[in-house]
């Protein structure tokens, strides 16, 4: 009992710490420039956990992933913000344009944003588990996505169930907000990378 109480404690403590350098970093880099290499580097960490390796000093991974992402995942963050932005002209393009041929597009244009938005939540997850070029990174996290849809909803559904609880608990978000909901995202896709390497494995033994 008092056993898995430490470890309890331990694991919140840990994911309130990793969350907390995530919002400072992300400061740091003055947000815009911040977000994403605080993002990488607190999904390098998780995905460590995840993988059974808790040994690794978690402020010294966390500092020398920042530094050495910093320009990189600025540039994957460069396409996050362009489709951001081609979204928004998106809905507004939609929310002005009513009736006729506008109805017919509007079906087309909102399964591109479903896909895009989806994908992006595997490109992180892509990046720190994989030693890929940039243009791989997109490509191979639309592949996954696409292969796994019941990945895709546990995902989102998992994340929005963890972000409602703590809205319930409002002081939750300042310890857990991210952490919590990036460990969802990074276990999703991990599994799904394995099941994805295991069928890889599979079609090189059957040839």
């Amino acid at each position: 009992m008092r056993n898995s109480l430490f470890a309890a404690t331990e694991w919140i403590t840990r994911f309130a710490y990793i969350n907390i350098l995530w919002m400072v970093f992300t400061l740091v880099g003055l947000v815009i420039f911040g977000f994403f290499p605080a993002t990488v580097a607190m999904f390098t960490l998780i995905r460590k956990w995840i993988m059974g390796n808790t040994e690794d000093p978690v402020f010294a991974t966390f500092w020398n992933t920042y530094k050495k992402e910093f320009l990189r995942s600025n540039l994957f963050g460069l396409v996050f913000y362009l489709l951001s932005l081609l979204f928004y002209i998106n809905l507004q393009f939609i929310d002005i344009n009513q009736g006729g041929f506008y109805d017919i597009i509007k079906i087309p244009l909102y399964i591109f944003m479903l896909a895009i938005s989806l994908t992006l939540i595997y490109v992180i997850p892509t990046y720190v588990h994989f030693e890929l070029r940039f243009i791989d990174v997109w490509k191979n996290a639309f592949l996954v996505m696409l292969i796994h849809p019941f990945h895709n909803i546990s995902m989102v559904l998992g994340s929005a169930a963890v972000l409602y609880v703590m809205w319930l608990f409002p002081g939750s978000l300042f310890f857990f907000g991210g952490s919590l909901t990036g460990y969802i995202i990074m276990g999703t896709c991990y599994h799904a990378f394995k099941k994805v390497a295991a069928k890889k494995e599979q079609i090189a033994n059957n040839n």
